[in-house]
């Protein structure tokens, strides 16, 4: 039996016991750090105050994403939910020049667990090789009658796909 592992090749060297914080705050037409997005960031923001995400040295925490669009409306059905889940994670990595490629774990929350073949459809057109570490779990309620809630670890950096 053969796996993948994801390496991370990492360009910036910083110093030892060094462990750079920020967070990354998406609104719309950009971030804090003045990168470029779409005008459709539907975060959290709109609705209440939360972070995106947290970057810790070359680890991006991404918090919860919902399945909701730019005018905070959680759109129908787990698969239309997962889609716009997982763009709007695609927006919160954006923000740190990295990609879906780069998520090594992701955690799935699910109001009901017989959706899980619904939401891992649309979820296999996003990850689409050497799959991050996932884990999945039905939750009695999430926010704003959200059907799934996704959130995930992405780390910084090339990647280079590698044979155990």
């Amino acid at each position: 039996m053969t796996s993948t592992v994801r390496k991370i090749v990492s360009s910036a060297k910083l110093p030892k016991n060094t462990y750079p914080y920020r967070q990354v705050h998406i609104q719309r037409g950009g971030t804090e750090e003045g990168a470029t997005l779409p005008k459709f960031i539907p975060a959290l923001l709109f609705v209440c105050e939360v972070c995106q995400g947290v970057l810790v040295d070359k680890t991006l925490y991404i918090a919860g994403q919902i399945g909701w669009d730019c005018n905070a409306k959680v759109t129908e059905g787990v698969g239309a939910q997962t889609k716009l889940a997982l763009e709007n994670m695609g927006h919160v990595l954006a923000a740190v020049g990295a990609t879906h490629k780069n998520v090594v774990k992701v955690t799935v929350l699910l109001k009901d667990i017989n959706d899980f073949d619904e939401m891992n459809e649309v979820y296999a057109t996003f990850f689409t090789q050497n799959y991050p570490a996932r884990a999945a779990y039905a939750v009695a309620d999430l926010p704003v009658g959200a059907l799934i809630e996704i959130e995930a670890v992405a780390i910084l950096g090339d990647i280079v796909d590698c044979k155990l």
